[in-house]
């Protein structure tokens, strides 16, 4: 396909084959999931699954690649969907448009997935994924909170267990010491510190409790970096 001559002209033939014959799973699509899934889709990524059951608001437009003022109202998943058909023809994509309970994350991950690419940001579901994946030896990176963050030189891949001064990563980390799922867990994350006055408490829906303010482009930077970091694995 001629749209991917310049991924080609960088990976390889090789390395595009593997692309085209990989299949990824993107579960959120907000500001980290959106970019990370369309990143895949140009790279030539040949499977896809997306899952997210939210549907655009106008909050989201600051962050989130699928959301405009003409897309409110209308689901997440969809029209990332329709974003990805049009940009990759060929893909084989699977649409899951609704909210992950807890009990349903395990229905999803399979090893059937090459990668799984965590982007939700609720830590309760969060948890979960990473657990499963770990237990069924399932490759993954998670994101970590990009909310509240505004410098992106600081943003970098590292073990959970080398990060510090990130609240969000610190409760995740904690839930998954005590049941001893710690070790090789790659995550995105930056050790930015966050100010308490940038965030609000919500109303615990989705088991999401809070939320801070949102730069336009640090959750882009977080999707874009896990995308990088999948392609490479996948190539290599």
């Amino acid at each position: 396909m001629k749209f991917l001559s310049r991924s080609e002209l960088l990976f390889g033939n090789e390395g595009l084959k593997k692309l085209n014959e990989s299949n990824v799973l993107v579960v959120g699509l907000g500001g980290v999931g959106s970019y990370a899934a369309e990143a895949l889709a140009r790279a030539g990524v040949g499977r896809m699954t997306i899952v997210d059951g939210d549907e655009v608001v106008e909050s989201n437009i600051n962050r989130q690649l699928q959301a405009l003022h003409s897309t409110i109202g209308f689901k997440k998943a969809e029209l990332i969907a329709d974003r990805i058909r049009d940009i990759s023809p060929t893909i084989e994509l699977t649409i899951v448009s609704k909210f992950l309970n807890p009990e349903d994350i395990g229905d999803l991950l399979t090893k059937d997935y090459h990668f799984v690419l965590d982007c939700i940001d609720s830590i309760t579901p969060k948890t979960n994924i990473i657990k499963i994946c770990k237990q069924r030896q399932i490759k993954f990176i998670s994101s970590m909170g990009a909310g509240g963050k505004t410098d992106p030189s600081l943003v970098q891949i590292t073990d959970i267990e080398k990060t510090k001064d990130c609240y969000f990563t610190r409760e995740i980390r904690k839930r998954l010491r005590r049941e001893k799922y710690i070790y090789g867990i790659k995550v995105v994350y930056s050790p930015e510190i966050v100010s308490k006055d940038k965030m609000e408490m919500t109303d615990g829906t989705n088991y999401k409790r809070s939320f801070y303010g949102t730069a336009s482009y640090m959750p882009a930077i977080f999707g874009l970096t896990m995308a990088s970091y999948v392609i490479r694995k996948i190539i290599s």
